[in-house]
């Protein structure tokens, strides 16, 4: 319990500074020693009610015509990813898409970036990936941090955006997993309410230190986020 504890601290103090990132830290830690089956619907809920607290203090914030064009794209990339799930090994695609994201997380880390924004034409990429690997490994974040750095520039929008467009996701997920019945257990449940407390005090904290980072300093910890990200990736394909 202390180990989940501390994990969840500091998963939710990088979500509250950054607007994403807890599933990415909190998912292979408590996979090592809780069964996925109960970590990914926990984080789920969690990260269902982190989207809530910061999109909602931050709505006027948020880039509402970039996450318009996203969620299409995503949904599709969800049913996908579901039929891929099924029928084909994952263990290749997840080598591939730590690559790409090991890319992408050293050009943030060193700050290379032009001045002009990407293409929105990369919406429709960065959705249909986010939403297929969301689907396969509950880990589809990166897609679109990747895509949103690159379009949005105030530090501020940019961590409300990430948490409206986590919290349609995370509609989606949750209505799929009621289905599915990972959420009808009554140890998900206890957990989720005892964690509640330490989450939000986390992003709390997150959000004071936030205030505080330069444009400079988000975006570099957004690239060690996309690092540890396709690291963890890396290490799903290689133990699966």
């Amino acid at each position: 319990m202390a180990a989940m504890a501390a994990i969840l601290l500091a998963a939710y103090l990088i979500r509250g500074i950054t607007g994403f990132g807890s599933g990415l830290i909190s998912v292979p830690l408590l996979a090592l020693f809780l069964p996925l089956q109960f970590v990914v619907p926990l984080i789920l809920l969690l990260d269902f009610t982190a989207s809530i607290v910061i999109g909602g203090l931050n709505f006027k914030r948020v880039h509402w015509n970039e996450i318009g064009i996203l969620i299409p794209f995503g949904i599709v990339g969800v049913v996908l990813g579901t039929s891929l799930l099924v029928n084909l090994s994952p263990e290749p695609m997840l080598i591939a898409l730590a690559g790409f994201v090991f890319v992408f997380a050293v050009r943030s880390v060193l700050d290379i970036r032009g001045d002009r924004p990407a293409s929105r034409a990369w919406a429709a990429p960065a959705a249909l990936t986010g939403g297929t690997v969301g689907a396969l490994f509950g880990t589809g974040g990166p897609p679109y941090v990747i895509y949103l750095t690159h379009r949005i520039r105030d530090k501020s929008d940019l961590r409300a955006t990430f948490s409206a467009l986590f919290f349609t996701e995370g509609l989606t997920r949750i209505a799929s997993f009621l289905v599915a019945g990972l959420l009808m257990t009554a140890e998900v449940w206890t957990a989720y309410l005892a964690a509640l407390p330490l989450v939000l005090g986390a992003l709390y904290l997150g959000g004071r230190v936030h205030v505080g980072l330069s444009q400079a300093q988000m975006t570099r910890l957004v690239g060690v986020l996309l690092l540890v990200s396709s690291i963890s990736l890396l290490f799903k394909a290689l133990n699966a």
